[in-house]
């Protein structure tokens, strides 16, 4: 099947019914009880740091445990897996001084994912499986100063993420996956950056892609890190015509619902949620168990809120398992129609009609 026809199938699937996204990748990998050898492998057995919890690393030492948590996360009921690369730019890898495996990275985590999508695509056609290209935050900011004595002060340029993002999403692209996902974004500038390299890759010839936006809520504020609310952040970012747009990550169902409710008001495509399994404990761990994230689920979809559904920290795929069984049957969210009007952001959204 060519990568036009699952993009086909995938929106076709969308309008049929509730999506299925997988959930966490840390806690999985955490359980395995992982040592810096398998960090390391032969190619890296003499790197100068320690990699230990850089995770995406495991996609060129460790491809074995990387294959099968795909295969878990399907095996649960996910439609869609993410590749694991939320780490894999230039950028967040120069803190393992790891920037010179960033393509290497990106392309076998693409293919990881894509094989074994396939593989279970092959075994049940009815229900073909997708691949989303994970391209997580960064850890320096446009938007926000890195100093409190200078408000103007940056630690990069949007040149510099630009073309951080830019070498991820080439690999990516390479690597066959079947859409972006730009996702726990914090900071819509650098969410931006990573929109325009996606958007470029048309300019060269390149097959598009479609675009998944999906932003987080970093507390009971309602707003991002930078400051936006979720209308603010919306009307941010909907120039880029995404195929969804969604939050994840900070909160468990309970504290997002109402932002996704609001999502689910003013987009006008589909909308996501993958939030956290309940807020983490004292020791940051996550106690909520899979039947009540199902059950969490179960109501949005129920009240017509969402049209892709998954899990970020604390998740498994016991825990996928049961929010795809919750759904299962009921009907996906029906993007929003609104007049036609002039909608702008700074922090707060404002509309000139």
């Amino acid at each position: 099947m060519s990568r036009a026809q699952r993009i086909e199938k995938l929106k076709a699937a969308a309008k049929e019914r509730i999506l299925i996204l997988d959930g966490a990748w840390g806690v999985m990998f955490q359980k395995r009880g992982l040592t810096e050898g398998d960090f390391r492998a032969e190619r890296f057995k003499d790197h100068p740091v320690n990699l230990k919890g850089n995770n995406d690393i495991l996609c060129l030492t460790r491809p074995d445990i990387v294959g099968e948590l795909h295969d878990a996360y399907f095996a649960a009921g996910a439609d869609i897996s993410e590749t694991n690369t939320f780490s894999s730019t230039s950028i967040a890898q120069a803190d393992y001084e790891t920037q010179g495996a960033v393509r290497d990275i990106n392309l076998a985590g693409a293919r990881i994912a894509r094989e074994v999508a396939d593989r279970w695509t092959a075994k049940e056609p009815d229900k073909p499986r997708f691949v989303a290209g994970s391209i997580g935050p960064l850890n320096v900011m446009l938007s926000m100063s890195s100093d409190v004595n200078d408000p103007g002060a940056r630690k990069v340029t949007f040149d510099q993420v630009y073309a951080a993002y830019r070498e991820q999403v080439l690999a990516l692209h390479e690597g066959g996956v079947d859409l972006f996902l730009i996702e726990t974004i914090t900071d819509t500038l650098n969410c931006k950056a990573a929109i325009k390299a996606i958007l470029d890759l048309e300019d060269e010839g390149l097959e598009p892609l479609p675009i998944w936006i999906s932003g987080t809520i970093t507390d009971r504020s309602g707003r991002t890190l930078s400051g936006q609310t979720v209308e603010a952040f919306w009307n941010s970012v909907r120039h880029a015509k995404p195929f969804a747009i969604g939050l994840n990550c900070a909160l468990g169902a309970d504290l997002m619902r109402p932002h996704i409710a609001e999502l689910a008001r003013i987009a006008d495509t589909l909308v996501s949620a993958y939030p956290n399994a309940g807020l983490p404990n004292a020791m940051g761990e996550y106690d909520e168990e899979p039947h009540e994230t199902g059950h969490a689920l179960h109501e949005w979809a129920e009240h017509g809120l969402v049209n892709i559904l998954g899990g970020c920290c604390g998740t498994t795929p016991d825990h996928i398992r049961h929010v795809a069984e919750a759904v299962k049957g009921l009907k996906p969210r029906q993007p929003a129609e609104r007049e036609k009007a002039m909608r702008l952001a700074g922090l707060e959204p404002f509309e000139l009609a």
